[in-house]
């Protein structure tokens, strides 16, 4: 297997027109080249700037999970640090965990930040949704949001081998204009369903209205770990 080190666009693009793999820790694809043989020519964007970034409003597909601090916001700071072992986190990448893996951990945090992915094609650079991310698995480059008021994260435990763990994820934003918005994102099994309502009145009223969302079909055992996360990101920012 040839691995190409792309160090700018043109050269990443040229890269996907001649058939390159996308790789980055290869942590979900390494097993399938074992079992399926190993493609003759692979790319990764470790070299690539656009794919590296690492602040307040982006974070780049390249970046290693273990390399997310608190330079993002607490919701993408703490499910990075959920995600596998150390040893997964030092090698997994932004990019394979939207793009590449089943559960998506990181898919409830980006929906709670309103992000925005932009990502790479053979015909050029797109800016797209989170939907057509984990639908279509581009090469994501980066993603970026608007700084959040507040956010929070909550993986619950649970045994090895059963299924997926629940994860809540929330963020509050001031959007123009219209006040404060509450956006909650939840894994529930494979599924991540997502809400948004207004922030402004008091948190029973919050979640009355989250109710009226995709978060409804939650079953109750869910809404127990939800409620409380919500009641206490509200009252951190003085809304009860």
């Amino acid at each position: 297997m040839l691995l190409r080190l792309p160090t700018s666009l043109s050269e990443a693009r040229e890269c996907l027109a001649e058939g390159a793999v996308p790789i980055g820790g290869a942590t979900l694809l390494w097993a399938t080249f074992q079992r399926d043989g190993f493609p003759e020519l692979a790319m990764s964007l470790r070299d690539l700037p656009e794919a590296n970034v690492l602040g307040p409003q982006t974070v780049g597909g390249a970046v290693v999970l273990n390399r997310i601090d608190d330079r993002v916001p607490d919701v993408l700071h703490l499910a990075a640090g959920t995600v596998g072992t150390g040893a997964v986190r030092r090698a997994a990448t932004v990019g394979g965990n939207l793009a590449g893996s089943m559960l998506r951990c990181l898919l409830p945090a980006a929906l709670a930040l309103n992000a925005q992915a932009t990502v790479l094609e053979s015909d050029g650079v797109h800016e797209t949704d989170l939907a057509e991310v984990t639908a279509k698995r581009p090469v994501l480059l980066s993603l970026r949001w608007r700084a959040p008021l507040a956010s929070t994260y909550r993986k619950l435990p649970s045994q090895a081998g059963g299924p997926p763990p629940l994860v809540v994820a929330s963020a509050l934003h001031a959007d123009d204009g219209t006040g404060v918005r509450l956006r909650v994102a939840v894994r529930d099994g494979y599924d991540v369903l997502f809400g948004v309502t207004a922030a402004d009145a008091d948190a029973e009223q919050a979640l009355h209205a989250l109710h009226g969302t995709a978060l409804g079909d939650l079953p109750a055992a869910a809404w127990e770990a939800v409620r409380p996360q919500i009641i206490g990101l509200l009252g951190a920012c003085g809304h009860l």
